[in-house]
């Protein structure tokens, strides 16, 4: 989509257009980093899917927070990031190892519904199972549709529709 670039660009960037080197993503430890942590009501102000595409191309796969705006977090699922919302005191635990361990690692597993790290943490989470399948997949809404193809040609059919 072209809009990784843009991601955070003000926080990013410098007013010269130099890198930030105070900016998180700017740190060498997040150089191809494809989750991202943040805070409460992440994506607040960010109705259109352009949010979920600059994280999408920036290489992001995963959003973990404690919360969600709503309408981002069902473009999330539409564009293929995971938003995974957990407690809060899990996320500040993140957020203080990102910062003071080495080679921090945090992985999500979609099939087990398990947030773990290098460092001991496990945490569960939920996903509607629908949405989860279609994640597992690869499957946007359409690809969901399409595998429905016959029976709409038929109901299209049967009611002169086609």
């Amino acid at each position: 989509t072209g809009f990784g670039q843009y991601l955070f660009f003000d926080w990013r960037f410098l007013e010269n257009g130099d890198p930030n080197p105070e900016f998180a993503l700017n740190q060498p430890a997040a150089k191809g980093a494809t989750i991202l942590v943040a805070r409460r009501n992440f994506g607040s102000g960010s109705s259109r899917e352009h949010a979920v595409w600059a994280l999408s191309d920036y290489g992001f796969r995963t959003v973990l927070a404690p919360s969600f705006a709503d309408i981002f977090y069902n473009n999330c699922f539409k564009n293929g990031v995971l938003p995974v919302a957990l407690p809060e005191d899990v996320i500040e635990t993140i957020f203080q190892r990102a910062a003071t361990v080495a080679d921090y690692q945090v992985t999500v597993n979609l099939e087990s519904l398990q947030v773990t790290d290098n460092q001991g943490l496990s945490e569960a989470f939920t996903v509607d199972p629908a949405r989860r399948d279609r994640m597992l997949k690869g499957q946007d809404d359409i690809a969901t549709t399409l595998q429905h193809v016959d029976k709409i040609l038929a109901y299209e059919q049967a009611h002169g529709i086609a």
